[in-house]
């Protein structure tokens, strides 16, 4: 990544949150898609509860999903970055993502929808959540915001025989049942030549003490029982579960806060915080 580059700006991150009157009318806290948790078997239920317990809170900077907003540019930037090189597109215009249709698998209230669809992408946001879609769809219209917005599961999208140029899942994967038929279902809804990036954590005794019991316990960045250890995968463990499911690893990278800055960057230490993005293999170059 250059120092140089300037995607927040562009991007125009909005983080501002929303007031209890903003938010009547969108049904009860917690309230879930549960009629396609049948249906999806990666879908784990629990989870779905835990973030969608959540909603109202999304977008508040200073609130529960503090951290998120800190994370946000960090990936926000990653992503407009590789999507650039791998589909030649200007990285320096308004519209860098142009004509590019993304799925946002997991996408909450759309802290990273809406960026992405500033920067003219198609965008299609979706979550088993009611809840953190009704608040995602609330907020997208604050802002004049035409986003794709679906309480939905993968299982049904691949179904549906949805395509995308670009599947994310962003801090997904470590909260999902079953990640191999996950990345099998994200890889189904690929185009030829689409992009998946993934962000996570890594499965080590440093995550286990900085994303956990620093994260959760000490700090209180997240609520108690945001993470599971035993549901983080290491790199190796993804890049094998995505050569498996035809997609080629192509770039990765860590992501590390700087306590000094307060800032979240790239990095080469994968410990704990890393993005992965993979192609199809059959037309990776």
């Amino acid at each position: 990544m250059r120092s140089n580059e300037p995607p927040l700006k562009k991007a125009r991150i909005h983080s501002g949150g929303m007031n209890q009157s903003q938010l009547r009318g969108i049904g009860e806290p917690g309230v879930v898609s549960s009629a396609e948790f049948k249906h999806d078997p990666t879908v784990d239920e629990r989870e779905v509860a835990h973030f969608a317990a959540m909603a109202a809170e999304w977008w508040d900077p200073s609130g529960k999903m503090r951290m998120l907003h800190k994370f946000n540019p960090v990936r926000l930037s990653y992503i407009k970055q590789t999507l650039c090189r791998q589909f030649h597109r200007d990285d320096t215009r308004l519209d860098a993502l142009s004509g590019l249709r993304i799925l946002d698998i997991g996408c909450g209230a759309g802290l990273l929808t809406e960026p992405l669809a500033r920067l003219g992408a198609h965008v299609v946001g979706a979550d088993p959540s009611e809840s953190n879609i009704a608040v995602a769809r609330l907020h997208a219209e604050q802002q004049s915001l035409a986003i794709d917005y679906r309480s939905t599961t993968l299982a049904t999208l691949a179904e549906q025989k949805e395509r995308f140029d670009v599947v994310l899942a962003m801090e997904v994967v470590e909260h999902v049942a079953d990640v191999s038929l996950f990345i099998e279902q994200c890889g189904s809804v690929l185009n030829p030549a689409g992009a998946m990036i993934v962000a996570t954590i890594n499965r080590t005794l440093k995550s286990f003490a900085l994303a956990i019991i620093g994260a959760e316990y000490v700090l209180r960045w997240l609520p108690r029982g945001t993470h599971h250890w035993h549901k983080f995968i290491t790199p190796n463990e993804l890049a094998a579960v995505l050569e498996r499911r035809s997609l080629n690893v192509i770039d990765d990278t860590g992501v590390v806060y700087d306590l000094f800055s307060d800032n979240w960057l790239l990095s080469s230490d994968m410990d704990v915080n890393y993005m992965m993005t993979a192609r199809q293999q059959q037309q990776a170059g």
